[in-house]
């Protein structure tokens, strides 16, 4: 028997799966820590977490899967990492970390990409980067290079958070290109390094680690990293992505059309496109997708919500620790609207589908004769949605067409409120799987090590579990609270400018 193992190095938690390579079925799982790993925030706006505190969840999730299944490690096939995009890890020459890993939703560096947009040039970043530099791993490697010039000076190499995990496993410091992509280190146009963005943040080329494909062998596990980990030297890590194109890619979704999202700590739409078109604001984002070629290109069109499924977290922890499910079966006690209730969800970190704008979430509308627990959880539900529809229409503008979507029953998908909402108010079509980020990450090690000629092999397991399509009732309905949203959204957050969803379209 052959195993594959997939690890998801999230934010909120690290998940490992065991797959039967033969089958394509996910024999077991297991997610560490229980209680979802802290986000430091040292100043307002940053977001930072340990590197270390990664790798040691790593460590304890691997020996409770083994505990949990009892596999052969002598018998993993490969190894596939899957990670939280968009962070900054720096190591100096000996492999050590040099500061906390500044994470996805750290605002500290939107005014350095504000910069290059300017200093470079609009329809140059849009035509070579399809994006603004923002707030991506590039302008927060800026951002120490000017404010933390001593750790600066003893960068050896910067990783993205799995680029530490598979430095860790195998003692190779080396991404992809799509990796590099998220980073806005990737010149779409030459189809080589952001060289001319880099000349402009006066960062060498020499600090981004060597370029692997993401799928093949990316180094072998240590002696050292094998026992640390109870797995078996020698054993090859064959894959690598970022969360949102392996969630994509979990899903098949893999041609120009098709549509993945996930709804947890952020939320996500992601089409698949062999054009590189882009949004001329930025507010959605272009990265290269996990299967493009120079000679079949395929990029990922990204909308992101950052505030998610932290906002339910949050939530949790007001109304008293209780289980994500009953939170589910309250929201659903109140009506479509929450009766003209408003959440918008924008607490964690400038989001990009807002232009960079410094954001706070706010409930809007509040009666306390009115409104109880049930109703502020369907706001927040509703109001999550509403900000992905909100993105969505960007996209559709932008040249995606979302119809239909595929995601994992999993995060928010779980909820009936949240998908109803979902397809009611988007009117898309979704269809949910059996599948999630981890068991991506090992399909993608079947298909790096070779045990899978193609992606369709490697979804021989993949089950569709539910599909919901809108129904004119609810569509009415949720329309009508989509609006009242909007007009709050406009009110609070958006000049009278940018209320239009206006889009220029560039084709290159």
């Amino acid at each position: 028997m052959n195993y594959l193992l997939g690890y998801d190095i999230g934010s909120s938690s690290i998940k490992v799966a065991l797959l039967d390579a033969d089958s394509g079925r996910c024999l077991a799982s297991v997610t560490s820590p229980k209680k979802e790993m802290e986000i430091s925030a040292p100043l307002a706006s940053w977001a930072e977490q340990r590197p270390e505190r990664w790798w040691q969840e790593v460590v304890n999730a691997t020996h409770e899967l083994k505990q949990t299944y009892g596999f052969d490690a002598t018998q993993v096939a490969g190894i596939g990492i899957t990670y939280q995009m968009h962070g900054l890890v720096l190591v100096d020459k000996n492999g050590k970390v040099l500061r906390p890993a500044i994470i996805w939703c750290d605002s500290r560096a939107v005014e350095y990409g504000n910069q290059a947009f300017e200093g470079l040039g609009e329809e140059y970043c849009l035509r070579n980067f399809l994006n603004s530099p923002g707030n991506f791993t590039a302008s927060k490697l800026k951002w120490v290079k000017e404010n933390e010039p001593a750790i600066f000076e003893q960068i050896h190499k910067i990783q993205l958070p799995g680029d530490f995990i598979a430095f860790q496993m195998t003692g190779r410091l080396c991404t992809t290109v799509s990796g590099l992509s998220e980073g806005v280190f990737w010149n779409f146009r030459e189809q080589a390094i952001a060289q001319d963005l880099l000349d402009f943040y006066g960062i060498s080329r020499d600090l981004l680690p060597e370029v692997v494909d993401t799928f093949a062998e990316q180094g072998r596990l240590t002696p050292e990293a094998a026992q640390e980990l109870g797995l078996h030297a020698g054993t090859p890590i064959a894959y690598r992505a970022g969360d949102q194109p392996n969630n994509a890619f979990s899903l098949n979704v893999l041609q120009p059309g098709e549509i993945a999202a996930t709804a947890g700590t952020s939320g996500v739409v992601y089409g698949i496109s062999d054009q590189p078109v882009v949004d001329a604001r930025s507010r959605v984002n272009a990265f290269v997708h996990v299967n493009s070629t120079p000679a079949q290109p395929r990029n990922g069109m990204l909308l992101c919500v950052n505030g998610t499924g932290i906002l339910n977290s949050w939530l949790r922890k007001v109304v008293g620790e209780i289980p994500y499910d009953e939170m589910n079966q309250l929201a659903a006690q109140a009506p479509v609207g929450a009766e003209e209730l408003q959440f918008l969800p924008f607490g964690n970190g400038a989001e990009r589908v807002l232009e960079n704008r410094p954001t706070t979430a706010e409930l809007r509308g509040l009666s306390f004769n009115i409104h109880g627990r049930s109703h502020v959880l369907r706001a927040a539900q509703e109001g999550i949605v509403f900000a992905l529809n909100y993105g969505m229409d960007i996209m559709r503008e932008s040249g995606v067409q979302v119809r239909k979507v595929r995601a994992g029953n999993a995060n928010m998908f779980l909820s009936p409120v949240f998908r109803e909402a979902f397809v009611n108010s988007g009117n898309v079509e979704l269809e949910l799987y059996n599948t999630d980020a981890a068991q991506g990450a090992a399909r993608g090690a079947g298909i790096g090590v070779g045990l899978y000629a193609s992606p369709a092999e490697a979804f021989s397991g993949l089950e569709r579990i539910l599909t919901l399509e809108p129904t004119p009732q609810l569509q009415e309905q949720y329309h009508s609270a989509y609006a009242r949203w909007h007009e709050a959204l406009t009110q609070q957050i958006l000049s009278p400018t940018t209320t239009s969803h206006h889009v220029a379209q560039h084709a290159f």
